[in-house]
């Protein structure tokens, strides 16, 4: 009986040509072309059907074709409002790009390019050619390699120098990175065997000398970017592991992850090692990120001794795993702003660099703006997170709206919903809406969002 009642449900569904031709339809669909009303029909009929078996009363109706209509036209990938504070939130894609760069990928990727095509001589390029040189400028490599993530890199170098043979890391920094991804299972992919040396929060020099056999391939060093190690610690020195290797001839890796180029100085926010200190302690291979604090695109950037870095080119993973135009394009830019000190527009650094006072009076601005619209919050001062696995100990100071209401989950889940979506968090049960991240621009577009919300 149930099954009959279920086959007549769906038998009295209406066809897609029949919706079609239905003239009440017809100025939803108007300005659509035939191939996507056709999946917006089916998708709202699908949405009708699953409905009707659920044993809900409810035929089609305008809405399920309003909502298939949105979905299908509103891109998976969207930009949003961070008012999380985090200034390179993982989730949200990291470091936001320069406006210099953000210009050259749309000029890059809207036509053809010399991507491999050398200008001056007519002939097949190297898709670094544009990169090469200002790595080499900002950091006093020797040569340098670009791939798509900081963890190919680090594939990648050990897999091309150390594949087959012992690379030799302390404990204390076999670190997992997000995802769930971990130095010793990127070490198996790669061929090289993890040999690990020292105690979990202590490790010496002569740690790695008796580690050292015939077999050994490299050294490896990995900076603690993403977390940190406090109390009765000790760890070995880039220089110290360095002489090691000079002496023995074993050349020495560093990972250095968060990639910075420049020092970061602002109120909360922690030192952090720089890309040409590595290479001027003598590092033969160092490897880092270009979208943490760098500022640039998801990248992983080689550089270091040239015979090393050859031996990384001509590794068939290399192909597998290099850059694309856009990147090309955008990682360029970037590093030209390096070059030219004007280190300030790289939003990621400007970012972090936000005097307290300024962050306050934007969070009074945008209280404000919500009084005006009949909502009552207090500006109160935050302790945020740098974000993207840099500068574990950071502390940055900004200042946020803090909406107290009954259900802030809700309030949340419903400003995620929202055009545009704007991400908030919530701390001691209050919403928490942070300006780091948010430009004089957006003010006015949250305050909006979440007067129509609550």
């Amino acid at each position: 009986m149930e099954q009959a009642r279920k086959n007549a449900t769906l038998r009295s569904l209406p066809s897609i040509d029949s919706l079609l031709l239905q003239p009440a339809l017809a100025p939803l669909l108007a300005n659509h072309p035939r191939a996507r009303k056709v999946a917006a029909l089916r998708l709202a009929v699908e949405r009708v059907r699953d409905r009707l078996l659920r044993g809900e009363d409810r035929g089609f109706e305008e809405a399920d074709l309003v909502n298939a209509l949105k979905q299908l036209t509103t891109p998976g990938l969207r930009l949003v409002l961070n008012a999380t504070g985090v200034v390179l939130h993982t989730n949200l894609g990291r470091a936001p790009l320069s406006p210099l760069a953000a210009e050259r990928v749309a000029r890059i990727a809207a036509g053809y390019s010399n991507l491999e095509y050398n200008l001056d001589e007519g002939e097949r390029g190297s898709r670094y050619a544009p990169l090469v040189p200002l790595l080499r400028h900002l950091t006093g490599a020797e040569d340098a390699v670009v791939v798509n993530n900081n963890a190919a890199a680090v594939l990648l170098v050990l897999a091309a120098v150390a594949q087959g043979r012992e690379a030799i890391v302390s404990r204390g920094e076999l670190i997992e990175i997000g995802g769930g991804f971990r130095i010793p299972e990127v070490m198996l992919q790669s061929g090289a065997r993890l040999i690990e040396v020292g105690t979990t929060n202590r490790t010496r020099l002569a740690d790695y000398e008796r580690a050292i056999t015939p077999s050994t391939g490299l050294l490896v060093k990995v900076h603690k970017s993403n977390f940190a190690q406090v109390g009765f610690t000790e760890e070995v020195s880039a220089e110290e592991i360095v002489a090691l290797g000079r002496r023995l001839k074993i050349p020495v890796f560093e990972d250095l992850g968060s990639g910075a180029l420049a020092s970061i100085e602002a109120e909360g926010v922690t030192p952090e090692p720089t890309v040409s200190a590595a290479v001027a302690a003598g590092v033969d291979l160092v490897a880092f990120s270009g979208d943490k604090l760098l500022g640039g695109p998801q990248a992983g950037i080689i550089l270091g001794r040239a015979e090393l870095i050859s031996r990384v080119k001509s590794h068939p993973l290399n192909r597998a795993l290099r850059v694309d135009k856009m990147t090309v394009a955008a990682l360029e830019a970037t590093l030209e702003l390096y070059r030219d000190g004007r280190v300030e527009e790289i939003p990621a650094h400007r970012l972090l660099q936000q005097p307290a006072e300024q962050l306050r009076e934007r969070a009074k601005r945008l209280q404000a703006m919500l009084g005006d619209r009949g909502l009552t919050c207090q500006v109160e001062r935050t302790e945020g997170q740098v974000g993207g696995g840099a500068m574990p100990l950071a502390s940055p100071i900004s200042f946020a709206c803090a909406l107290e209401a009954k259900s802030p989950e809700l309030i949340q889940d419903r400003l995620r919903a929202g055009e545009p979506p704007v991400i908030a968090r919530i701390a001691d049960g209050k919403l928490l809406l942070d300006v780091r991240c948010l430009g004089e621009e957006d003010l006015e577009s949250v305050a909006a969002a979440l007067a129509g919300v609550v």
